[in-house]
């Protein structure tokens, strides 16, 4: 863990988080997600989901209904209800706490963004490329990956939006792929099961292996709840060290793995 605590400390890390972060506040689930959909669609959850994956699912419902707009305001209103009180959310404030320059995220939700607003520190948001510009290397960089509830064309949810991100040369492609330069890059919030996790991590080190550079690579860091001796050893290939947790409950996992960062930070 001391050359993730170096990187952390000299500013030289990127945190790139997933939906479990999310999940830690309850928010609804991609099955409950597919359950809506089925509902809106008149058909029974069980069977509709029986249908294909989820991309396929709401690929299904953008078709129908001429878009994603009504089921992008549920997703929006559901999850960010007035019941979450950002504030007791211990690892937000534990990931505030480590103050990464850039943090990238493939969550829709505001929660991060949220989060910097609850404790008053300026942060840039980047959804596209009309926020590169006059970006200010002192404030932090929250980067949507995948898109953000305000801007509904940027959110990639469908099965043809999640294709077109697989060419990896979109506006945030291309900065992602200049961030790395120099820099580890902590995960937090994923599974190994998540298909979009695997390809990122894969074309990572295809960038690395593709450069002059790939013998100077910075050592790059995932938290999982849970891991086997083939994954870390792909894992491992790829440039990226794994730290695992004996509690098998991926909240509190997720909140001592963050609870042993900042500790060490503060030594």
């Amino acid at each position: 863990m001391r050359g993730l605590i170096e990187s952390i400390q000299d500013k030289n890390a990127i945190l790139f988080i997933g939906a479990g972060v999310s999940m830690n506040l309850g928010l609804p689930s991609w099955n409950s997600l597919l359950d809506y959909i089925a509902e809106e669609l008149k058909y029974e959850p069980e069977v509709f989901k029986s249908f294909g994956n989820a991309l396929t699912l709401a690929e299904y419902y953008k078709i129908k209904n001429g878009g994603i707009g009504p089921l992008r305001s549920w997703m929006d209103r559901n999850w960010h209800g007035n019941h979450i009180k950002i504030e007791n959310s211990k690892i937000h404030k534990l990931i505030f706490d480590l103050d990464f320059p850039i943090i990238y995220t493939t969550n829709y939700d505001r929660w991060i963004e949220r989060t910097y607003d609850c404790y008053k520190k300026k942060y840039k948001k980047i959804t596209n490329v009309g926020d590169l510009v006059n970006l200010n290397g002192m404030v932090t960089q929250i980067i949507k990956f995948h898109g953000d509830f305000d801007d509904e064309k940027s959110i990639v949810l469908t099965e043809s939006s999640y294709f077109e991100r697989l060419d990896f040369e979109t506006p945030l492609d291309i900065k992602l792929r200049s961030d790395i330069l120099g820099k580890s890059i902590l995960f937090i919030g994923y599974s190994l099961h998540d298909i979009n996790l695997r390809y990122l991590l894969y074309k990572l080190n295809k960038l690395w292996e593709n450069s002059n550079q790939s013998s100077s690579r910075p050592k790059s860091y995932i938290f999982l709840v849970d891991s086997n001796p083939v994954e870390d050893l792909i894992l491992e290939k790829r440039g990226i060290k794994t730290f695992t947790s004996e509690n098998k409950n991926p909240s509190e996992s997720l909140l001592e793995f963050l609870e042993e960062l900042n500790n060490n930070l503060s030594e």
